[in-house]
């Protein structure tokens, strides 16, 4: 790959490896970058990898055609670019290395090799003449090496940047190049940024119109962009205004209150809002976006008198890479002993310049009445300075043209069935409908078990009580077909024989987690019409099936689904509806 008219890349793309440094996944590989320079002297800038030895040594031979070079160029010694130095050599015995006193100390470590006849030790701001190429070299110390130095090539204007300006993935991956650069940035430089400022102010002093790293893709254009960001990450000023959750749970009850936050955050104008579950994802996004983003909010459980070790670890992880600079919110949980913000808070004490908020979240096991006005707090107190923004009305999901279904399934035993709105035919080649149902329901772990399931389609005809039959009470304590009337289709399940209008028998194929609920991708293997009556919409059930809630005289809170009501001064966050069982974000003040 040519680069500039006499600047060839050799490096190599790495796709089978799967941790970076033994610890940094790298979905998308990993590039070991080396570029030749060639001029009256040919110079070779960095090895690679020690799996790529041939690739690489071809590389450089299709490059140089006949020639041979005259320099190796070492810029940093890691073993993922130096590991190759003694192939080079001995493949091209005239050949000389040229790097710092503290470069030929590690060489020797590493490989037992001195070369001390065949070496060229440079210092700080020395330059090499190639010809029409004159090389300046500029030490870049403990970025993230002591003996790391980047070399500017004045006449084409490019700046061999060693490990700055690198990246995670292939050269050719098909990616963005902020999110992946920034993690191995915080991952691997992060604790480096005075040294990393510094650099910067020499590089600020020569003109620069390409950047070509040792990872990830060169950099040929909208330099500004680039160089601005490494700017912010080194200074550790906030490269995005937004909020990033950083949470353990390990009954449910933390991430419950974390979601919540998240959704009233959101509703209050904050520009992004990023969940990381720490005990389920690898640590370096988290730590990436924790000193990308302006706000940080920790939660997690007190465990064995500290705190949960996934949340330790982030932390650690944090005060090591020298996060300062932003703002901190805190919720803890405690069943007994409520010491997690504590114990988080002396930890993040070896850090600079953090505020916390004034309003800490603490949970007895879940949220509560209490815990939740501390919520609401903290989220106001995270979305001062943003644009409020109206919260978001939810009832607007009631403006959807669902259908309503009776969906019928067996457990081997017993009959069962349940009220669902979330019906949708997804291919008509080969026919595939998707049918969606909360966890909470019994039916969900039959058709998950049994992976077939009848769904009814139902007129407006339904009476409500057909809907408290089998939409307000659970399958597991009663006959739900007690009093209806009903058939059983090819599959041995059984459909409604009145106030439906068709009948699908469907065979489960696929199954997609989406939380709270369920989805069944399914086969249609029996479908009948069974008359022309109107289907029942969910807008229609609301104004003309569903009784009107009783509230005269009345203080306290309706639910917006099946009129239950909740009387009393303030509902509790975590309050479920006795009838149809949702939550209290479906119920409204009276």
């Amino acid at each position: 790959m040519k680069l500039t008219d006499s600047i060839v890349y050799t490096g190599v793309n790495d796709t089978a490896i799967t941790l970076f440094e033994g610890q940094y996944p790298v979905e998308k590989g990993m590039a070991y970058n080396s570029y030749v320079i060639l001029d009256e002297k040919i110079a070779v800038m960095d090895t690679v990898e020690a799996s790529f030895t041939h690739e690489w040594l071809d590389n450089l031979s299709k490059a140089m055609g006949k020639k041979s070079p005259d320099y190796l160029i070492v810029q940093h010694m890691e073993p993922d670019h130096s590991a190759n130095i003694k192939s080079f050599m001995d493949t091209y015995p005239k050949a000389k290395i040229v790097g710092n006193a503290k470069t030929f100390t590690m060489i020797s470590q590493f490989y037992g090799e001195s070369y001390e006849d065949r070496r060229i030790v440079v210092a700080n701001g020395d330059t090499l003449s190639l010809g029409e190429h004159e090389l300046t070299f500029i030490f870049a110390p403990m970025v993230h090496w002591p003996e790391v130095m980047m070399t500017y090539d004045s006449r084409d204007k490019v700046l061999f940047s060693a490990d700055g300006f690198g990246k995670f993935g292939t050269v050719d991956a098909d990616e963005e190049w902020e999110a992946e650069s920034a993690r191995y940035y915080f991952g691997i430089v992060g604790k480096y940024g005075a040294q990393v400022q510094a650099v910067l102010k020499k590089a600020a002093e020569l003109e620069i119109e390409k950047i070509l790293p040792l990872h990830g893709p060169m950099l040929m254009g909208n330099l500004p962009h680039f160089i601005g960001l490494y700017d912010k990450w080194s200074s550790y000023t906030p490269e995005k205004e937004g909020v990033v959750i950083a949470y353990t749970s390990v009954y449910g009850g933390t991430k419950a209150a974390v979601l919540s936050l998240a959704e009233k955050l959101k509703a209050k104008g904050a520009p992004e809002v990023i969940l990381h579950d720490l005990a389920r994802e690898d640590l370096s996004y988290a730590v990436s976006d924790a000193f990308r983003y302006s706000k940080l909010v920790l939660a997690t459980t007190t465990y064995n008198g500290t705190i949960f070790p996934f949340m330790s670890h982030f932390i650690d992880a944090l005060t090591e890479r020298g996060f300062q600079n932003r703002t901190v919110g805190l919720i803890e949980n405690g069943t007994w002993a409520s010491l997690a913000a504590k114990k988080m808070k002396d930890k993040l004490s070896l850090c600079k310049n953090l505020t916390f908020c004034e309003n800490t979240v603490t949970l007895k096991s879940a949220l509560s009445a209490e815990s939740a006005k501390s919520l609401e707090a903290l989220s106001d107190e995270l979305t001062a300075e943003y644009d409020k923004k109206e919260a978001d009305d939810m009832t607007a999901l009631f403006k959807i043209g669902y259908g309503l279904y009776v969906v019928t399934c067996n457990d081997g035993e017993k009959d069962n069935g349940l009220i669902v709105n979330t019906v949708s035919q997804l291919t008509s080649q080969p026919n595939r409908v998707s049918v969606t149902v909360n966890k909470a329901n019994y039916s969900h772990h039959i058709i998950k078990n049994t992976k077939k399931l009848n769904v009814c389609t139902l007129t407006t005809e339904a009476p409500f009580e057909l809907f408290k039959s089998f939409g307000f009470r659970s399958g597991r304590s009663c006959d739900k077909f007690e009093n209806i009337y009903a058939k059983r289709s090819a599959n041995g399940l059984y459909y409604l024989t009145k106030c439906i209008n068709s009948y699908m028998s469907l065979e489960v194929e696929q199954y997609v987690d989406l939380g709270s609920h369920g989805m069944f991708i399914c086969r249609v293997s029996e479908a009948k019409v069974i008359s022309n009556a109107e289907t029942m919409t969910y807008s229609y059930y609301h104004a003309n099936v569903k009784p009107k809630p009783q509230t005269e005289n009345k203080q306290g809170y309706v639910c917006k689904i099946c009129g239950y009501v909740y009387e009393g001064d303030e509902l509790p966050a975590d309050f479920v509806c006795p009838i149809c069982k949702h939550g209290a974000e479906d119920f409204e003040k009276i």
